[in-house]
């Protein structure tokens, strides 16, 4: 602006002080400041409503900016280039950059999954060139009216810029106001981090929770509402798909899982409600946290912990783990955006808004690179009972992240080599929508890869999805039952293993037998795929068994073992991997008491990529009538004898599954409650064997 423009007659006091000038200048400082402030200042609660008025001004400051850029270029237009004009043009270029990369990181916001980061750092980049270009443009304007000759026009201007300067203020501090205003107003969300008043530290107050070796980063306890509200993560179409994954998974349920009521149950009876805080850290974290599994509370599990075990902010709230096991973690308690949770409609639109629109508090404070590693899964993946649970001494129980840290799975600083957990139980999701898609951390991913890691856990319960009528329990349960059979493919592994059953069997029999003799039968299975022991988990009540059935032509049984009785328990004498716990007294633990344990009396697994042999030996039928011994039954069959030539036997092997043993269901849903556990046959092989029948005409000749 000059003094005068002879050519075009402006008046330049007019033009400083006019509305539209100091309306669009103030804005626009207020923009920069605000904008600036969001992107240098720590999250907190004014920053987040910063952002809400930001967002709705920059929105509003369109239309005037737009007027004004017009009549400016317009009166403008015909003067000579100079620095102050081109600075002008470029500063009006990056505020239309900035504007229209406003509008769609606002849209996107709104009506998207997530921000786009090329969006994103134009609206930066272009905030920084209108505070460089803008500066200079109206200092020099400023300089010059401050070096005129003409004092009488020089005053008028002076004056003129006053106006615009008190005017540009004020409307730079109104929507300022508007922040202090709204942030003083909000009424944050009070946790109550403090453990009962009648909170039993049973191992001191330095220690309250355990014999849990979970720990909150300041010893205490963490609100429920703090770790739960999964299901809002999938509400506004953010995370649905992992919502969808996590809801039947064993995460979700590992706290709703009946069995694991009713043995903390009878666990708090005998031993005290505090010592379920053994279990707490990693089926029950949420009850755990908030002080629920207490002695004098009778409902060991929390509304919040009962409904989402394994909750979204659970893990994602751990930054801490140890290799030891037994929940050796350490939590902090989540910081929740403004509004998130809040039960009006409004108020979550603007907490969903303000995490799409300003995550950096989401992202950082809720991913890292820990969650990549098997010492992660370590935590809970890896228990023993101590002095502090049985009274007596330490002894190992399950075992996954050693098995794999042994195993040829692992090869420690090449990840073309091995195989890590979650390669495996959260494989990839190709063509996915999550904002959470795409990973720069792994080495074979990027961050534009459109894939997910899937929140399923799949693992081996084929019962309780179904049992519990969890959403998605059905396709859970088939997709569990392919999991185990190794049926699930997986390419981001597949040159890492071999195609085919998780577990597969080998059936060697010979391939013709004389009536009368023995017949021996071996079948050899091996642990080609699992990254731990098969099986592993609780093996006090998994079971995992070869059933073997050899018929004849007719269908008759021959011989049969590991078959189930009526009442759906194994055939004594089976070959079964599980474990044999014993207590004190060396009585069976067989009511998933662990508090109880002491020792192992028998125990078979398989390490990963070892094989054991089942052998069994049998009579082949040379009579009208086979003998008990290889029935196995307590009732007799007949079958008829060809008068002259062969006949042939089938025989069956399986390798069979099922995550509860029936003794264990009964103890906990009663006899009359006619319920089992489904049986999955991970792999089988077939045999045929032709049986040579002696000529008894040439020997009633002899």
């Amino acid at each position: 602006m000059q003094l005068q423009n002879n050519k075009t007659g402006i008046d330049p006091a007019r033009e400083w002080q006019a509305k539209l000038a100091i309306l669009t200048t103030g804005l626009l400082i207020f923009e920069t400041l605000t904008g600036l402030g969001i992107y240098l200042l720590p999250f907190s609660i004014p920053l987040q409503i910063t952002v809400l008025i930001h967002t709705l001004v920059g929105l509003i400051f369109i239309i005037p900016f737009t007027v004004y850029q017009i009549r400016h270029w317009l009166l403008y237009r015909k003067a000579a280039m100079t620095h102050v004009k081109l600075t002008g043009y470029l500063a009006m270029g990056a505020a239309v950059i900035c504007s229209i990369s406003g509008v769609v990181l606002t849209w996107q916001a709104v009506f998207g999954l997530r921000i786009g980061k090329g969006w994103d750092m134009a609206h930066l980049i272009s905030t920084f060139a209108i505070i460089i270009l803008t500066l200079p443009h109206i200092v020099t304007l400023v300089l010059r009216v401050r070096a005129a000759r003409d004092k009488e026009k020089q005053a008028k201007v002076l004056d003129a810029q006053k106006i615009f300067g008190w005017g540009t203020v004020l409307v730079t501090i109104l929507p300022i106001a508007v922040i202090a205003l709204w942030s003083y107003a909000y009424e944050p969300v009070n946790f109550n981090n403090n453990f009962p008043e009648d909170y039993n530290f049973t191992h001191g107050e330095d220690e309250p929770f355990l014999p849990s070796l979970a720990k909150t980063n300041d010893g205490k306890a963490i609100d429920s509402r703090a770790l739960s509200g999964s299901l809002a993560c999938g509400s506004t179409r953010c995370h649905e798909e992992i919502v969808a994954e996590w809801q039947p998974s064993a995460h979700r349920y590992s706290a709703l899982d009946a069995a694991f009521q009713t043995v903390q149950s009878v666990m708090g009876k005998q031993n005290g409600y505090e010592s379920t805080r053994y279990c707490g850290g990693c089926h029950d974290p949420i009850s755990l946290f908030s002080g629920t599994k207490n002695i004098f509370v009778e409902d060991l599990t929390s509304l919040a912990g009962y409904q989402e075990g394994v909750s979204c902010l659970v893990c994602h709230a751990i930054k801490e783990t140890d290799i030891k096991g037994n929940a050796n973690y350490v939590i902090t308690q989540p910081i929740r955006y403004a509004y998130e949770l809040t039960d009006s409609k409004s108020g979550k639109l603007l907490s969903d808004f303000l995490i799409r629109a300003y995550p950096q508090q989401h992202i950082e404070s809720l991913s890292h690179r820990l969650f990549k590693s098997p010492e992660f899964c370590a935590a809970c993946h890896k228990q023993f009972i101590d002095a502090e649970i049985n009274k007596v001494g330490w002894v190992q129980l399950q075992n996954q992240y050693d098995n794999w840290r042994k195993s040829r799975w692992n090869h420690s600083g090449d990840p073309t080599r091995t195989i890590e957990c979650r390669e495996c139980h959260m494989p990839l999701i190709a063509d996915s929508s999550e904002p959470g898609s795409g990973d720069e951390l792994d080495y074979n991913r990027s961050p534009g890869d459109k894939k997910h890691r899937s929140h399923r856990f799949l693992g081996a319960n084929q019962l309780m999805p179904t049992l519990l009528k969890l959403d998605g329990g059905e396709e859970q349960v088939e997709m569990i039952e392919k999991w185990l059979r190794g049926e699930v493919d997986i390419p981001e592994i597949a040159d890492k293993w071999v195609q085919g059953p998780a577990v597969p069997i080998e059936l060697n029999s010979p391939t013709e037998a004389e009536a009368g003799s023995d017949i021996d039968l071996q079948v050899v299975i091996t642990n080609n795929k699992t990254g731990h022991d098969f099986p592993t988990g609780p093996l006090d009540i998994i079971q995992a068994w070869i059933e073997i059935l050899v018929k004849n032509e007719a269908g008759d049984i021959v011989f049969e073992s590991g078959t189930r009785d009526e009442n759906h328990f194994i055939q004594p004498g089976s070959f079964i991997f599980k474990a044999e716990a014993v207590d004190e007294s060396g009585n069976l633990i067989d009511r998933h008491n662990l508090w109880e344990m002491v020792g192992v009396r028998y125990k078979r697994t398989l390490f990963p990529g070892f094989s054991d042999m089942a052998e069994y030996t049998f009579t082949c039928p040379g009579s009208a009538s086979a003998s008990d011994e290889n029935k196995g039954l307590n009732k007799s069959f007949q079958f008829t004898v060809p008068d002259k030539g062969n006949q042939k036997l089938f025989v069956e092997a399986k390798l069979q599954y099922r995550k509860i043993d029936q003794y264990l269901l009964n103890f906990l849903y009663g006899e009359d409650s006619g319920l089992t556990s489904p049986v999955t046959t991970i792999s089988e092989s077939n045999a045929v064997i032709d049986v040579k029948w002696p000529d008894y005409s040439e020997a009633e000749g002899r």
